[in-house]
């Protein structure tokens, strides 16, 4: 925040931004498929998220206080930081108390295909949850920068209240009207973004979903001028109903 407000005593609002993203491909076999799984598990390891929600520690000024991590089989990882804003290191010779005012930060992945239509969704879970002044809002450039994202779907939600110096009540503090305002224009001009927000209940729901298809970028392990023009057009279909079905949260074709 640039100006910070004037309290009576800790701020006590808590933050929860979920970061959802979607990453689609096309594998024609099961080869394929399965190759394509056991890539993103290997990019996308609890070794190499660790480094992703560690930075995005950083960025929101925040300590890191104890690592979690963990891969699954046969895909899959999970990450979980627990955080705080002060240092929570005893000086020598002294007693230090801290008070928590940060949560935590988890990411999990979801690696998944579909033998019939040949497609496979690569799926990333990230939820920052803080207390106090900063807000996770300024990560998402970063967030969206770090994977491969077709599809994405934010909520921000802020809970509680806290009080200024007079005694009044304060259930947001920093200017709130969309998601969007804290993404790059560069990045926007990407998507299609839509907001579905709920001001009354200081609820924010931001989804995007990428405009431009470049079809190389969808195939695994192909080169798209190996691919006959029907064929490319055929897979550019499949690839955008997926795309649609998943940006819009419901079964449309």
């Amino acid at each position: 925040m640039e100006k910070k407000l004037k309290l009576y005593g800790f701020n006590n609002l808590t933050k929860s931004l979920s970061f959802n993203i979607y990453d689609v491909c096309y594998a024609k076999t099961p080869r394929e498929q399965h190759d394509y799984i056991a890539y993103i598990d290997e990019q996308y390891n609890s070794e190499r998220l660790t480094g992703i929600l560690t930075t995005l520690t950083d960025m929101i000024g925040a300590n890191v206080l104890n690592i979690s991590r963990q891969d699954y089989e046969p895909q899959g990882a999970s990450v979980t930081l627990l955080i705080a804003e002060g240092s929570m290191v005893p000086v020598q010779g002294e007693t230090q108390v801290a008070h928590l005012d940060k949560s935590h930060v988890t990411v999990h992945t979801y690696p998944e295909y579909h033998p019939e239509t040949c497609l496979a969704t690569f799926r990333v879970d990230i939820d920052v949850a803080t207390c106090g002044e900063i807000t996770p809002l300024s990560t998402l450039d970063y967030l969206i920068g770090s994977f491969d994202s077709d599809i994405i779907t934010m909520d921000y939600r802020i809970r509680g209240f806290t009080r200024d110096v007079n005694g009044r009540k304060l259930f947001i503090d920093h200017p709130m009207a969309s998601i969007q305002d804290y993404i790059a224009r560069e990045t926007l001009r990407r998507y299609d973004a839509v907001d579905i927000n709920v001001y009354e209940c200081n609820l924010f729901h931001t989804k995007m979903m990428l405009k431009e298809i470049d079809l190389q970028n969808y195939l695994f392990n192909t080169d798209v001028y190996e691919l006959p023009p029907q064929t490319r057009l055929a897979i550019m279909d499949s690839l955008r109903r997926e795309m649609i079905e998943i940006f819009s949260g419901r079964n449309i074709y």
